[in-house]
């Protein structure tokens, strides 16, 4: 395993009876990496934090920590936020984080940094149970960042965040990453995670469709919609067009492709003409990683 290593996952198996939840999941977080696990309900993501953070029994495979199998140690450089946060209602938020100070035996003037790096210094005083949904979801990552760990893993941490909280969130997120900490995040919303992340894996089914940097699985891929007077000539071409990944049918007109990295809508252009085909629109749209989760969600 490589110095750099902070989070390694090979063959990663659960079984839910005859539900196989993950399916021999291999994957790799290196240090400093934003890394974004993407997929549908069901698909694995909260199950493999789980697993990695102890909260779920594995039922084989093996995963390590810093290249070291699970360890108390290691454990300590690790905040994460699984599934919803939980927290004493009759006890304010100063309060709550003194508790997770002592568990994580960390000084208590952490508290104060915590509830000022996601806006909640001013309500510190306030009872649990009187705070909105996304102010408890801002105070679990107060809890998670307490202590200064080198590692964060966020289980859907927008999740009950408006859009200021979304946009906090990323400011927080991109400011911890500066500082040379990993980030292992899961998420449904591409949008954000496209945003804020560096490297994305998709799962499906508990399998790991793709992973590796945001950028090495957009660059290059452009979306083009395109149309002719000649559709059955023009599919036919498309067919053996050599910088077209894949295209599909929209209407007896149109047709909408997938560029790969050699190809260009000027090229495409080029091509259809030098083949007596004079396209009556072209329009082009980058790809964006929402595009190419559906694509691969195929």
């Amino acid at each position: 395993m490589a110095s750099d290593s902070i989070l390694e996952i090979r063959n990663l198996t659960k079984n839910y009876g005859s539900l196989k939840a993950l399916d021999g999941l291999n994957l790799h977080v290196k240090q400093g990496e934003i890394y974004g696990l993407l997929g549908p309900n069901g698909s694995g993501k909260t199950t493999t934090l789980s697993i990695v953070m102890g909260v779920l029994k594995k039922t084989a495979g093996d995963y390590y920590w810093f290249n070291r199998k699970p360890h108390y140690t290691s454990r300590l450089k690790i905040g994460s936020l699984i599934e919803d946060p939980h927290f004493y209602p009759y006890l304010t938020l100063y309060e709550n984080l003194k508790i997770i100070t002592r568990i994580k035996e960390i000084p208590e003037s952490q508290i104060n940094y915590s509830l000022g790096i996601t806006g909640l210094l001013k309500r510190k005083y306030s009872k649990f149970r009187t705070l909105s949904s996304g102010l408890k979801q801002r105070l679990a990552i107060a809890a998670v960042l307490a202590g200064d760990p080198e590692v964060l893993v966020l289980d859907e941490p927008t999740k009950s965040l408006d859009p200021e909280g979304f946009s906090d969130l990323r400011d927080i997120i991109q400011k911890e990453a500066e500082k040379g900490k990993t980030i292992v995040l899961s998420s449904h919303i591409l949008d954000e995670v496209e945003k804020v992340c560096t490297h994305v894996g998709i799962l499906k089914s508990g399998e790991l469709v793709t992973q590796g940097k945001v950028e090495d699985i957009l660059s290059g891929k452009e979306v083009v919609f395109i149309a002719s007077e000649n559709p059955d000539k023009t599919s036919q071409l498309l067919y053996q067009c050599p910088f077209i990944e894949k295209f599909e049918k929209l209407n007896s007109r149109e047709f909408k492709l997938l560029l790969n990295k050699k190809g260009s809508p000027v090229e495409l252009n080029k091509y259809f003409f030098d083949q007596g085909i004079v396209l009556s629109k072209l329009v082009k749209q980058k790809n964006t990683l929402e595009s190419e989760f559906l694509q691969l969600m195929k």
